[in-house]
């Protein structure tokens, strides 16, 4: 089997291939425009279309400010779209930050761009052009959101799927900060909220209906979901129906950005675990990736191959990831430039070292 990697970082994008999940072969700052301006510039989003292996990187470019890049030889070439591939339309009053995210519908060429500000896009030709969802910006809850301390955008985003058996193709999932979780089950006529359980600290009702800072959302392949919140660790079945509950038994914190689920079993996920809001490092300041095999019941330490020595790096919310393949790898990235990758269970091998800090990370089996 062969395995790829694309990593966005603060400065760059870069590239990495193997034939296993040991020993890789690294590429990389790319050079994404003929002036070599966007091969320095932070790199938010990365994506790999399952459909056509298309590779998609949110960067910026000298033209059109915030836009998207697109690779169709795994990254050899690059080629940015004839105009900005992301606008907002005029009466919005609203221009685009950045690009936090994509994700791919079962139909060939559909790809959706979470954004900040708070909003969704749509394209339908494999990310060459977009379309304003505009039933999620013009929810009445709107006025409410705000930005985290990273900005506010819409940084999850799950096509078909609000739950357990409830997979559709006019069903999705996004998450947001600051706003919590919304769904829709109508193709994105409207969108419901869906955080009952979620706590939010930093609000007058601890848990109101919306508002909640979820860092992220990770997809299990029954259709549950985890979510890692701005404090607290949850699991939920069906959001919408039954709420969200918290799984934080066996973490160090109960704050973090990333969570990975298992690709085929739905009672395994990855957590990588933040010391608090104000101080963002890993606890005892040690790399640290905790596993949970029976749906967040307990988690415990999944830390074979990685530094024993103090740490200073964090992960952040789509800097870690999984390949998807029949016998999955799990990947991550660090605020510190390193790279780590593991088969299912096993230990961890370094892809990379001393990369700037490393923002997103995709793997795909090819």
């Amino acid at each position: 089997m062969a395995y790829s990697l694309v990593i966005g970082t603060r400065k760059g994008l870069f590239t990495a291939s193997g034939e296993n999940r040991r020993d890789w072969r690294m590429t990389g700052p790319h050079r994404l425009d003929s002036a070599d301006h966007a091969s320095m510039s932070a790199v938010y989003a990365v994506g790999i279309d399952p459909h056509t292996g298309r590779v998609l990187a949110g960067a910026e470019s000298s033209h059109f400010g915030p836009s998207v890049w697109y690779s169709d030889d795994g990254g050899a070439s690059w080629h940015e779209p004839e105009s900005a591939p992301i606008v907002f339309p005029e009466d919005t009053d609203a221009s685009l930050t950045r690009v936090w995210q994509f994700a791919f519908g079962d139909t060939p060429g559909t790809v959706y761009a979470g954004v900040e500000p708070h909003a969704l896009f749509r394209s339908t030709d494999g990310g060459l052009s977009f379309e304003l969802v505009r039933a999620l910006w013009d929810h009445p809850h709107r006025a409410d959101w705000f930005p985290g301390a990273g900005g506010g955008a819409v940084h999850t985003v799950l096509p078909g799927v609000v739950g357990v058996g409830e997979r559709s193709p006019e069903a999705m999932t996004v998450a947001m900060s600051t706003g919590g979780v919304y769904q829709t089950r109508d193709g994105g006529t409207s969108w419901a909220p869906a955080n009952r359980g979620i706590s939010a600290g930093f609000l007058p009702e601890e848990e109101p209906e919306y508002g909640q800072c979820v860092h992220k959302v990770a997809l299990a392949a029954d259709g549950s979901m985890y979510a890692q919140n701005h404090h607290g660790v949850y699991r939920s079945d069906r959001p919408a129906e039954e709420g969200w509950r918290a799984v934080e038994k066996g973490l160090p914190v109960d704050f973090g950005f990333a969570m990975v689920a298992h690709p085929h079993r739905p009672g395994t996920a990855l957590n990588f675990p933040v010391i608090s809001q104000e101080v963002h490092l890993p606890p005892d300041h040690r790399l640290g990736v905790y596993r949970t095999e029976d749906a967040g019941e307990r988690w415990s330490p999944a830390v074979e191959g990685l530094p024993e020595e103090p740490y200073f790096g964090i992960v952040l919310r789509d800097a870690a990831c999984t390949d998807g393949a029949e016998a999955p790898g799990f990947y991550f990235g660090t605020r510190t430039g390193d790279v780590y990758a593991a088969d299912d269970g096993g230990p961890w091998h370094r892809v990379a070292a001393h990369l700037p800090d490393v923002l997103c990370v995709r793997a795909v089996e090819v």
